[in-house]
């Protein structure tokens, strides 16, 4: 008995000393060889995620773990410019480090054993956007304003606009919101990070689904670079986007599917629509069938057994987009990943802003605004149309032809499949990607187009690029208009009569439900899209 104890004893002594061993590490920038900030994965052979810490007092490691069913699974660490440790029990381990959009991430398969190791991940710049006058933010953020210098380093991202204000009741001002958080460190001041980071911390999201203490979904909406917090509820929503233009604040239709989303556009006037939101993420896509009902027959929309594929839900929103432009509703493109909420990175979709003469907060959201810019989960696409940025409005006369030459680039660390010319939510033009590799590890496809077009237009770009397991990383630009007086856009008749068949659909379902004029705001956007569709083509 005693010698059995005895061999009990040392195999316990044994294993505790294989139980777990130290890892240090430091992620390099692999042209300067210095630390840099970034975003860190440590997953085991089984499956299981560790977190690592800052190896050093002054720095800092920000924990990150985010899950949605079975496989949609987003767990990591951001890490200061400083060393890492972690302790790993003995066994294989993915090691993969990622900083943004700009680098190309680095991975490594290691062993541990019962002896601390060391390791040294260098990510690989392949673009540097700031230097051309790109610069990126993430429009719908969910993370603690205290984590904000961090993670905005770590994933290199410029602006972030964190929705301190946050409430889902009825008529419950955002001052009172249910849902509020760090209102201790709201004020109406951007703060500085560093010279190029910048987050604005007083920004709200009304995202009602509580009506009379009953369950009623209504939908969301974000109120962004507001100068004092907004007293009233919602519904209704005109007072609220009086208020908020009023104090400059642009408004951010989330996603083109709440209940009343296509009623925002016309009665808000909303400013930016969400090409990149918060239910596209780097990890499994994971909302088939997030309140789409009825969905429109008239889209050719992927499906399958479950819902919308993950390639559906990106074109749907690019489709809704479109239908919207061509209504004359000229919204600008943006980007939001609700991090924070949902298991996805800060900035993962993010939309990137010309400013050709420095960043500044101000002239990013003044950017934001005049649709200077192009949204992205991947590539690069900075395009001009007739030498100058996107966003702008030319006039043009009724009698003859013109043209619009676009010329720019389309760029990535992996293959572009596939550049397209949209034209008045059409794809006009197929530009085959040349992929030439570049200097720094990137490919470079140029775009030198000439348009000849007539009538009233609007135009933008897209690309693609098929990436890991099949799935697809896009980037859009906003669009350039050209106006012919009184040739307006026409929509098309089907897309017209779904919009009317939602708003009738949204009075029947508010009335009795919500207030009268909440209800009078449906019959007004009622109203706005049958006025398109004796024009309609």
């Amino acid at each position: 008995m005693f010698r059995f104890a005895l061999l009990l004893s040392l195999s316990f002594i044994f294993t505790a000393s294989l139980s777990a061993a130290t890892l240090k590490g430091k992620i390099i920038d692999s042209s300067t060889g210095k630390i840099i900030p970034a975003r860190l994965s440590i997953q085991s052979s089984a499956g299981t995620f560790h977190f690592a810490e800052s190896a050093v007092k002054v720095g800092s490691a920000i924990k990150y773990e985010k899950q949605r069913g079975a496989t949609s699974i987003e767990r990591h660490v951001t890490l200061s410019a400083h060393p890492f440790q972690v302790e790993l029990p003995p066994g294989e381990y993915q090691i993969s480090a990622y900083r943004g959009k700009e680098y190309i991430p680095a991975k490594q398969t290691i062993q541990i054993k019962d002896q601390p190791q060391q390791i040294t991940l260098s990510l690989k710049r392949w673009i540097d956007m700031a230097s051309q006058g790109w610069y990126s933010g993430d429009t719908h953020v969910h993370r603690l304003v205290k984590e904000l210098p961090n993670v905005m380093l770590a994933e290199d991202l410029n602006v972030a606009l964190p929705l301190t204000n946050w409430v889902s009741i009825a008529d419950q001002p955002p001052s009172r919101g249910n849902l509020n958080t760090d209102q201790d460190a709201v004020s109406a001041v951007p703060v500085q990070v560093d010279p190029t980071h910048v987050y604005y911390p007083l920004n709200t999201e009304y995202e009602i689904t509580l009506v009379g203490k009953k369950r009623h979904v209504l939908g969301a909406v974000f109120v962004l670079n507001q100068k004092a917090v907004l007293p009233m509820g919602a519904p209704p929503v005109g007072p609220i986007a009086k208020t908020a233009h009023k104090q400059g604040a642009l408004l951010d239709l989330d996603k083109h599917s709440w209940p009343w989303s296509l009623m925002l556009v016309p009665v808000m006037d909303v400013d930016l629509f969400e090409l990149s939101n918060n239910h596209i993420w780097k990890t499994d896509f994971y909302f088939k069938n997030f309140i789409v009902k009825p969905r429109p027959t008239h889209l050719d929309i992927e499906m399958d057994g479950k819902g919308f594929t993950e390639n559906g839900w990106m074109h749907y929103g690019f489709q809704m987009y479109y239908t919207m432009l061509n209504c004359g509703f000229r919204m600008r493109p943006t980007a939001g990943t609700a991090s924070g909420v949902h298991p996805v990175p800060l900035g993962f979709g993010r939309v990137y802003v010309h400013l050709p003469d420095g960043f500044s907060y101000e002239k990013w959201m003044s950017g934001l605004d005049a649709g200077h810019s192009f949204v992205s989960t991947g590539p690069m696409l900075t395009v001009q149309a007739n030498q100058a940025d996107l966003g702008k409005t030319y006039q043009r006369p009724a009698e003859a032809n013109y043209e619009c030459h676009l010329q720019g680039a389309a760029r990535y660390w992996k293959p572009i499949s596939k550049i397209e010319v949209i034209v008045n939510g059409e794809v006009s033009e197929t530009i085959k990607p040349q992929n030439r590799k570049t200097e720094t590890g990137g490919l470079h496809s140029p775009i030198d187009l000439k348009l000849n077009l007539e009538g009233s237009a609007w135009v933008a770009l897209r690309c693609f690029s098929e990436y890991e397991k099949g799935r697809v990383r896009f980037a859009h630009t906003a669009p350039v208009y050209f106006d012919v007086p009184s040739q307006p856009v026409r929509p098309k008749r089907p897309a017209v009569q779904y919009l009317i068949r939602r708003m009738e659909e949204e009075i029947a379902r508010n009335q009795g439900v919500t207030n009268e004029t909440c209800v009078n705001e449906y019959r007004k956007a009622l109203e706005a899209y049958r006025s398109l569709l004796p024009t309609a083509r």
